[in-house]
C-alpha cells in the first residue's frame, strides 16, 4: 500500500531505520532515543501536493514521490561508558543513511523516561541520600516518593555534565490506595544525579522558611511533615464525598459524524481537508489545510512551551522546564479514554514509539477527533416579520493531552464551519509545591495547605504557523486603529479614526498592542478579494500576555529567548520548527531558536515564511488551584479576513434541534417540545 508523506513512520518502517542503524555501529552498544517520521524537504512536498490536489499524484514523470525518511536519534556507548549523541536520517525505502550528525557535547539529547528510571534507582543505591531521608522523621505509614525532574539550565561556567534532579515527596500508604497525593507532603532535600555515572552525587538541601527568612537558612524540625495535611482528589477519597445531584449530559449523533478519515492521516470535514499526524517533541501536528478546496496552512504545531519558577532560593533558579524540548510533548501524550477526555462520536489515532533497543510499539489514542458544538455560529431576528434564523457554530476538535509530572496540558486545534481556526490551550493537574514551616508565608509563592507552598511559576507557548494563504508566497502586515484629532477638514465631528497597516519587510519580533487594537494579517499580495480589493488573507490578535519575568542576561532568560516578542515572522527554512532551537536540556542560551531565525533580517514580504505566536499565563496560585487546580483556557483564533466573497457559514442549516426539551415549572420530568 502506498504510503502518504505526511503519514507517521509505522512499526514495519521504524524496524527498517532501527535496523539500518544497528548495520552501521556493529561494535557498539546503541541506545536509541527516538524513531520518527523525518518530513520531507518543503520543495518536494509542494510539487507532490499540487499534482495530489489536481488528482494525479504521480502521473506527470517530473513528480518523484518524496523519499520515506526516519530521523533516528541515538546514544553510541564507547568503552568509556560516557555516551556520544548521534543523528541520522534513514531513508527506509533504500534502507540507507543519507544523513548523519554527531552532536558535541556541549548540548544536551533530550531526555526519555527510563533515564528518569535511573535516577529513582540512583536514589535507592546512594547511601548518602538515604542518610538524608532518614534525618527526617516521617510520621508512621509514610513512604519516600521521588519524582525526577529535568536539572533545568546550567549555572555559567559550571562543567557541562548531564543531570538530573528529584523532588522528593512522602505518601501515606495507611489508606492502601496507590492515588494518593504524595504532594500534600513535600520534603526539602534534592538529589542530583550524573546521568553517565547512574549516581547520586549531590544533595541540595531547601529553605523552608518564608518572608524576612534566609535564601538558605535550615529552619525545619525533623517532623518536617506533621504540620502537612491530607489533600485528595481521586473520587473515593475526596472529603465529603463527590457531588450526588449531578445529571448526565449525553453528546449523541444518531446518524454518525459528519467527519471521514482516510488511511489514518487525511481527514475531510465540512469543507475542511487537512493531514494530521504525530511526532514526539511536538505532539498533533496538522499539515496541508484546506477549506473548500483552497490552501490555508502548510503545517501548523505547538512548537515550545517554558515553565519558568520565581523563587529567588536556591537551587529554584534552575527550576524551568522546556516541556517540548527537554522530554517531548509527544512521549509524554495521554491514551486517551472513551467518554472521558473526549465526548461523542470519537476517532482516535495511534502513534508509534520505540524502546531504548529501538524496537517498536503502538501508542494508542493520542489524538481523539471530534464534533462539538460552540453556541449560535450566526443569528439575525427580522423584526418587521418577526422571523429569527439561526445556526449553530460547529467545531471539529483534533486534541491531545499530555502529562508532566504534576500538571497537565490539554491541547486543542479547533476547525470551525466559518473557516476559522483555534488554538486552545487548557493548563490543569496539580501545582508544583515545596515544603514551608508551619505558620509562615512566602514572597515566592502562596501558601495552599498546611506546610505546602505552591510556587510563582509562568508558562510560556510558542505556536508555529507555516501558512499557505491561497499559495505558499504569502506576507505578514499587521493593522492598527488609531483616533484621528479633530478637525473642519476630515474629522469635523471627532468621530472619524484610522487604520493604520504596516508591512513586515524583514524577519523580526514584533509585539501585542491591545491600545490600538494591533492585528496581524497573513495575505497573499497577489490575490485579491473581488469585493474589498483588498488581498485575501488571514487574520490574529495576539493575547495581550505577560513575557518572561526573569531578569534579562538571567540563565532563566538567555535560554528563553524566545520568549522576549508575541510574534515572530522568519523566512523558512527546512527543519527550523522548534522556538527554542534544538536542544533546550541543561541549555545555558537558546541557540537556533526563533531568535536566532530572525536575527537573520531576511526578506519575508512576498515569501515563504512561517509566523510564531507566543503566549503564556502568569501562575500565582490561589488556594482554589489545590489539590487539582481547574482548567485556565487560552485560546488565539485565526479567522479569514477578505479571503472569501461572503460568510462562508451562511450555507450552515439551521434545523431546529428536536431532541431539546423543556423543564417543566415544578421542576419534575422533561417532556419533549
Amino acid at each position: 500500500m502506498v504510503v502518504h508523506p505526511f503519514q507517521i513512520l509505522n512499526v514495519e518502517e521504524t524496524r527498517v531505520a532501527r535496523d539500518v542503524v544497528l548495520s552501521l555501529h556493529p561494535d557498539h552498544v546503541v541506545d536509541f532515543r527516538e524513531i520518527f517520521l523525518q518530513e520531507p524537504e518543503k520543495e518536494l512536498m509542494k510539487q507532490y501536493l499540487d499534482l495530489e490536489h489536481a488528482a494525479q499524484p504521480g502521473q506527470s514523470p517530473t513528480s518523484k514521490r518524496p523519499p520515506r525518511l526516519a530521523k533516528c536519534q541515538y546514544d553510541i556507548i564507547g568503552s568509556d561508558r560516557i555516551p556520544e549523541y548521534h543523528e541520522s536520517v534513514i531513508d527506509v525505502g533504500l534502507k540507507k543513511r543519507v544523513r548523519h550528525e554527531v552532536v558535541g557535547k556541549e548540548h544536551q539529547a533530550s531526555l526519555t523516561l527510563w533515564e528518569f528510571a535511573h535516577l529513582v534507582d540512583a536514589c535507592k543505591e546512594s547511601k548518602e541520600f538515604q542518610d538524608a531521608i532518614a534525618e527526617f522523621k516521617l510520621p508512621d505509614g509514610f513512604e519516600l516518593v521521588v519524582e525526577p525532574w529535568p536539572y533545568g539550565g546550567l549555572d555559567f561556567g559550571a562543567e557541562s555534565r548531564r543531570y538530573f534532579q528529584g523532588l522528593c515527596f512522602a505518601q501515606d500508604t495507611r489508606n492502601k490506595n496507590a492515588d494518593s497525593n504524595f504532594y500534600a507532603y513535600p520534603l526539602p532535600i534534592i538529589p542530583v544525579m550524573d546521568a553517565h555515572l547512574k549516581r547520586i552525587v549531590r544533595i541540595d538541601r531547601l529553605a523552608t522558611g518564608g518572608k524576612g527568612d534566609s535564601l538558605t537558612g535550615q529552619t525545619h524540625s525533623p517532623r518536617v511533615l506533621d504540620h502537612c495535611q491530607s489533600a485528595e482528589y481521586v473520587p473515593e477519597m475526596v472529603s465529603g464525598g463527590v457531588r450526588q445531584d449531578v445529571k448526565p449530559i449525553n453528546i449523541t449523533q444518531p446518524e454518525g459524524p459528519s467527519f471521514k478519515v482516510t488511511d489514518e492521516s487525511l481527514v475531510e470535514w465540512q469543507k475542511w481537508s487537512f493531514r494530521v499526524s504525530f511526532n514526539p517533541r511536538e505532539g498533533a501536528v496538522l499539515h496541508d489545510v484546506h477549506y473548500d478546496g483552497r490552501s490555508i496552512l502548510y503545517r501548523m504545531s505547538i512548537s515550545e512551551m517554558t515553565v519558568p519558577y520565581g523563587d529567588a532560593r536556591p537551587p529554584f533558579h534552575r527550576k524551568q522546564a522546556f516541556d517540548f524540548g527537554d522530554g517531548g510533548a509527544g512521549n509524554c501524550a495521554n491514551n486517551l479514554s472513551l467518554g472521558c477526555d473526549c465526548l461523542g462520536v470519537i476517532k482516535y489515532f495511534d502513534a508509534v514509539i520505540v524502546s531504548s533497543d529501538g524496537e517498536p510499539k503502538v501508542h494508542p489514542n493520542v489524538i481523539c477527533l471530534h464534533e462539538q458544538d460552540n453556541g449560535i455560529g450566526w443569528k439575525h431576528t427580522n423584526w418587521r416579520t418577526g422571523r429569527a434564523v439561526v445556526t449553530r457554530m460547529r467545531e471539529l476538535v483534533i486534541q491531545f493531552i499530555i502529562t508532566l509530572a504534576n500538571y497537565e496540558y490539554v491541547f486543542a486545534y479547533k476547525l470551525d464551519t466559518a473557516g476559522g481556526i483555534t488554538l486552545e490551550v487548557r493548563a490543569t493537574g496539580i501545582v508544583s509545591v515545596v515544603n514551608i514551616d508551619p505558620g509562615k508565608t512566602s514572597d515566592y509563592g502562596n501558601v495552599v495547605s498546611g506546610g505546602v507552598l505552591a510556587q510563582n511559576h509562568q508558562h510560556i507557548f510558542a505556536a508555529r504557523i507555516d501558512p499557505a494563504i491561497d499559495g505558499h508566497n504569502n506576507s505578514v502586515t499587521y493593522e492598527e486603529s488609531h483616533p484621528v484629532p479633530q478637525n473642519p477638514d476630515t474629522n469635523p465631528q471627532g468621530n472619524f479614526y484610522e487604520i493604520r497597516k504596516t508591512l513586515v519587510k524583514e524577519s523580526a519580533g514584533l509585539d501585542a498592542n491591545p491600545v490600538d487594537h494591533r492585528v496581524f494579517k497573513i495575505v497573499n499580495p497577489s490575490k485579491k478579494n473581488p469585493h474589498s480589493g483588498n488581498p485575501v488573507g488571514y487574520k490574529f490578535a495576539p493575547l495581550p500576555t505577560q513575557k518572561l519575568l526573569a531578569a534579562p542576561g538571567s540563565i532563566q532568560a538567555q535560554r528563553a529567548l524566545f520568549t522576549n516578542h508575541h510574534v515572530w515572522v522568519t523566512k523558512y527554512r527546512d527543519d527550523e520548527l522548534y522556538a527554542a532551537g534544538r536542544f533546550t536540556l541543561q541549555s545555558q542560551l537558546e541557540v537556533g531558536g526563533v531568535h536566532d531565525m530572525a536575527a537573520r533580517k531576511d526578506n519575508v514580504a512576498d515569501e515563504d515564511l512561517v509566523v510564531w505566536n507566543v503566549f503564556g499565563l502568569t501562575h500565582n496560585p490561589r488556594v482554589e488551584d489545590w489539590p487539582v487546580m481547574p482548567v485556565e483556557i487560552y485560546q488565539v483564533h485565526f479567522k479569514p479576513s477578505d479571503f472569501f466573497e461572503r460568510n462562508p457559514a451562511i450555507d450552515f442549516p439551521s434545523a431546529k434541534n428536536n431532541a431539546s426539551v423543556l423543564v417543566e415549572k415544578d421542576g419534575g420530568c422533561c417532556e419533549k417540545l
